[in-house]
């Protein structure tokens, strides 16, 4: 969530920011209606509370000296109502406040380039050349036919539309791809590797951003029965589980950066997305990634930003895929972040780059929901972390990417040098 600061010192800014950026019309009304309640009953609230208090010390005082207290306790017994009902209305105040601040996106970071969508997307650079075809190009979908590789067909008799059965080499494949991003990540480019539940609290939903605005997009299930019964939501990503770790703690300043990596199932109910992508495994209810998290120290977060992209970039480049690096808008960027980098790499079917990868900056806007903290050295105080994500990267969009890039004219795939160690030596699925 954003600073209270800029809610309640800046309010009238903070709306025409959030306008102008993000098209969000934030209810300016409703905030300053509640927070000038919140002041008058938690003012008067701290005054009963000092009175009860001040009063009961010398009850106190009073029953040691053996005088009669009646008076007193009167006197404590008639704003007694009073004190629990303004209780009551602050904490009902408060719940009102974190309602609505926890709807509000978080505000881009001033290099951000202004758009309303992906048209107002920045290319960054690319890299490597899309190949040339003297035959009649397939999509992942055809290549993955062959032998029953890619099966939509049964992956629906068991569980419905917009999931897939791989088998064979393809399904070795696919386990390599995840294997050899984990291996880079972990071995060279220094974070830790995890692994964490797939099924988490609403908490840490929440924490994250994913609750309440999207839980139209998760799958959940409830856990026990009764009034010990508890709602667990299947993770979108594992970003979730992996930046929560750090939920209701205070880092030390000698532990930061903390990187962590995990490779996991991903689950997501796609609301609204019907009939985009839903062919093969471009855009699928169930998938696998790399997730990359990283949780800094404020000054360091943007540089730990264009580290954390350039390690995805250079999964792509081991693969030998082409690809191009887009600076997202304000637009189009997600609700968390306020700086977000695309990856797209090439797919020939599509003659067009489409996005594997995003890595994002999101600055406290996580951390406060969480009460994520570090202790700063400066003044050994605890001040909120910047949290980061990326996907390092999507395991199923890496493996369309090689299907189609290196396809042969019989339908074989050739199998990147990168990933020949884990695929047994194995040059070519034919």
């Amino acid at each position: 969530m954003l600073d209270p600061v800029l809610l309640r010192q800046h309010l009238s800014d903070t709306a025409a920011r959030l306008r102008q950026t993000r098209g969000y019309e934030l209810d300016v009304a409703a905030l300053e209606s509640l927070e000038s309640e919140r002041k008058q009953i938690q003012t008067r609230t701290q005054e009963l509370q000092n009175l009860r208090n001040t009063r009961s010390k010398a009850i106190g005082q009073a029953k040691a000296k053996g005088e009669d207290t009646s008076a007193l306790m009167a006197e404590v017994a008639s704003f007694g109502d009073e004190l629990k009902a303004s209780e009551v209305r602050l904490d009902e105040i408060r719940a009102k406040l974190d309602t609505l601040t926890a709807g509000i996106p978080n505000l881009p970071h001033a290099s951000v380039p202004q758009g309303s969508d992906e048209s107002g997307n920045a290319e960054q650079h690319r890299w490597g050349t899309p190949r040339s075809f003297d035959f009649a190009v397939k999509d992942h979908v055809e290549l993955g036919a062959r032998k029953g590789w890619l099966d939509g067909d049964t992956a629906a008799k068991l569980s419905g539309a917009r999931f897939t059965v791989l088998r064979g080499s393809l399904a070795r494949l696919h386990r390599a791809l995840a294997q050899f991003m984990l291996d880079l990540h972990v071995d060279q480019h220094g974070y830790q590797e995890a692994n964490v539940p797939l099924l988490v609290n609403a908490d840490s939903m929440r924490g994250t951003g994913q609750l309440p605005k999207f839980e139209d997009d998760l799958f959940a299930t409830v856990v026990g029965e009764g009034e010990a019964a508890s709602k667990r939501y299947l993770i979108p990503t594992s970003e979730v589980p992996l930046t929560n770790i750090v939920r209701d703690e205070i880092v030390e300043a000698d532990a930061l950066p903390l990187r962590m990596a995990a490779h996991s199932m991903c689950f997501r109910a796609e609301a609204g997305s019907h009939g985009r992508d839903t062919r093969g495994m471009i855009r699928q209810h169930q998938f696998e990634k790399v997730e990359l998290v990283t949780i800094a120290s404020p000054e360091h977060s943007y540089d730990e930003h264009e580290r954390m992209t350039r390690c995805a970039e250079v999964v792509l480049e081991k693969l030998g895929l082409p690809y191009r690096r887009m600076l997202l808008c304000t637009g189009d960027m997600g609700f968390s972040a306020a700086k977000t980098y695309d990856l797209e790499v090439w797919l020939p079917s599509q003659d067009t780059y489409r996005e594997i990868s995003s890595c994002s900056n999101c600055e406290d806007f996580q951390a406060r929901r969480m009460q994520a903290r570090w202790r700063n050295p400066a003044n050994g105080k605890p001040e909120p972390v910047h949290t980061l994500n990326g996907s390092g990267v999507a395991v199923g969009r890496a493996l369309i990417a090689v299907m189609e890039n290196y396809q042969n004219a019989d339908g074989s795939i050739e199998v990147p040098e990168a990933l020949r160690p884990y695929m047994g030596g194995v040059e070519r699925i034919d």
